[in-house]
């Protein structure tokens, strides 16, 4: 059974809240509270699997309280958020703090139709519910930044793929690579809307000595910079002339958007052995697929090792004898300097 803490200033929110995860049989939400104070009052006490916790609450707002739980009751936590681009800068604050992930309410902070993300909001507590709190707290835990490498100038591309935990350990991996890092990089993390893959891209920018930036259509590609896939596009690589350009496409209904598998099948088939494809912590089997058409066009392949957060996406593709390295976060960005060396 995952015993559950509801935060929420809301009544009505925890009420409905409540309802939803007490009507799944694996779940029991075993206390509420109504802000900041009165959770950390009953974490004293108990000991729940998970938390959620709404973002706009009086006194301490949720990233204060997050930021409380993770130093004196550490505790998974999924974040309620608005749809806002206020709310999408807070929400990747918390990511980076702590939250294992989060779920956008479909119609701001009282949103009455809150059962629409039913099924998302159980999936997500029972993935955050097996996070270690030992793998979390070293997610957000600032190491001291390496010296960069002297890097051959090779026309090679570095595509990531990442999902539940990859705003944090992307963080990491980033700021450990040299400002004369000599291949782009495309990252494909999961996000909801435009709004999030936007404030992670600012606050990538702002963290790293590289560029980082969602890609825009027709872009062409650059080494030493970063480029996020934009929620709610498909993005996909071609030649023009001797330049390689971004090309995002729409969304096609009972796909993941943005898919990993989609932009490293276009990136194995642009770059063919040129192309290094990383698999991040994540939940599902996005990547797998990719994974192998870069290894079949002989490119090099690195996974997250069991250390990741949710040992899902590295998982399947280790399982499908795609990874040529399992690596702990802290060791992927020297891979990626030697591979594109």
């Amino acid at each position: 059974m995952i015993k559950v803490l509801v935060v929420d200033d809301s009544l009505f929110m925890r009420t409905l809240i409540s309802d939803m995860l007490n009507s799944d049989p694996e779940i029991k939400v075993i206390a509420t509270a109504k802000d900041g104070q009165e959770a950390m009052k009953k974490l004293s006490r108990i000991k729940p699997d998970c938390i959620t916790l709404d973002l706009a609450m009086p006194g301490w707002d949720g990233l204060t309280t997050l930021e409380h739980i993770m130093s004196e009751h550490p505790t998974p936590v999924i974040i309620l958020s608005a749809h806002s681009k206020k709310d999408a800068d807070i929400t990747i604050k918390c990511l980076n703090a702590g939250a294992v992930g989060f779920i956008l309410k479909p119609s701001g902070e009282l949103s009455l139709d809150i059962k629409d993300v039913k099924h998302q909001l159980l999936e997500e507590v029972k993935v955050a519910s097996r996070a270690e709190v030992g793998r979390i707290k070293l997610l957000v835990t600032k190491r001291p930044k390496r010296p960069g490498r002297k890097l051959a100038a090779i026309n090679k591309i570095v595509v990531i793929g990442a999902s539940t935990g990859g705003p944090q350990t992307l963080e990491g991996i980033l700021y450990s690579l040299p400002l004369n890092f000599t291949a782009p990089v495309i990252v494909v993390q999961h996000m909801p809307s435009r709004f999030f893959t936007e404030s992670l891209a600012e606050h990538l920018n702002r963290a790293c000595d590289l560029e980082v930036k969602v890609v825009q259509n027709h872009e062409v590609l650059k080494a030493g910079k970063v480029y996020l896939a934009p929620s709610g596009s498909q993005l996909t690589l071609k030649l023009r002339g001797k330049e390689i350009i971004s090309c995002l496409n729409k969304a096609v209904a009972d796909i993941l958007t943005p898919s990993v598998d989609i932009t490293m099948k276009s990136v194995a088939e642009v770059y063919n052995g040129n192309a290094i494809g990383v698999i991040l912590t994540g939940m599902g089997r996005d990547g797998c697929e990719g994974m192998q058409a870069i290894k079949e066009s002989d490119g090099k392949t690195v996974v997250q090792d069991e250390t990741s957060l949710i040992f899902g996406m590295p998982k399947a593709v280790i399982d499908a004898g795609c990874a040529d390295k399992a690596l702990p976060a802290d060791r992927i960005a020297d891979a990626m300097m030697e591979l594109v060396s």
